[in-house]
């Protein structure tokens, strides 16, 4: 992101503002793409995380850090949503994935990857998530989640099982 331009939206210029969310939208929108299934719920996130980034772009310390700033922004921002919803966790014998049937289409790997985590409960697909593509170890989303790391190790592997089972049932 340009530096002149995040100064300007240090200023509260509303042109900077509007070229930085033209700039970071698609983006984000992925990255809440990978956490949430809804688009409505997708748009209030996005609009959340912006609200937040330029309310705080006053305090980023270096202005090179911007964009993975605003994308962990993003990320607990679509972690709020899924607590607020209630929707986080669900007893991994209650869980019911189905593949979806009759899809021969061979797209990309990693297009099919997070096309099939919308097949997975919320709170395994976030933890997957934030383990598997964000980077972040056990300990760290234990203590994001309010849960205990033994349950972030369970649901990450009941994520990859399915994971795996759905890719076989794609013949990917």
């Amino acid at each position: 992101m340009e530096r002149e331009l995040l100064l300007e939206c240090q200023r509260n210029n509303r042109n900077a503002q509007r070229k930085v969310y033209e700039k970071m939208a698609g983006r984000l929108y992925s990255v809440c793409r990978r956490y949430l299934k809804r688009d409505e719920d997708i748009e209030e996130v996005l609009a959340d995380t912006f609200y937040k980034i330029f309310m705080k772009i006053g305090q980023l310390r270096s202005l090179d850090t911007f964009d993975a700033w605003a994308r962990k922004i993003a990320v607990n921002e679509c972690l709020q949503k899924l607590r607020t919803d209630k929707a986080l966790f669900i007893p991994l014998e209650e869980s019911l994935v189905n593949a979806p049937e009759g899809s021969t289409e061979h797209i990309s790997f990693e297009k099919d990857i997070l096309n099939l985590l919308n097949f997975l409960p919320e709170g395994c697909r976030a933890i997957f998530n934030l383990f598997a593509i964000e980077g972040y170890p056990h300990k760290e989303i234990a203590a994001m989640l309010s849960i205990s790391e033994g349950t972030s190790k369970s649901q990450l592997n009941f994520a990859r099982k399915k994971l795996q089972e759905l890719l076989i049932n794609q013949n990917v």
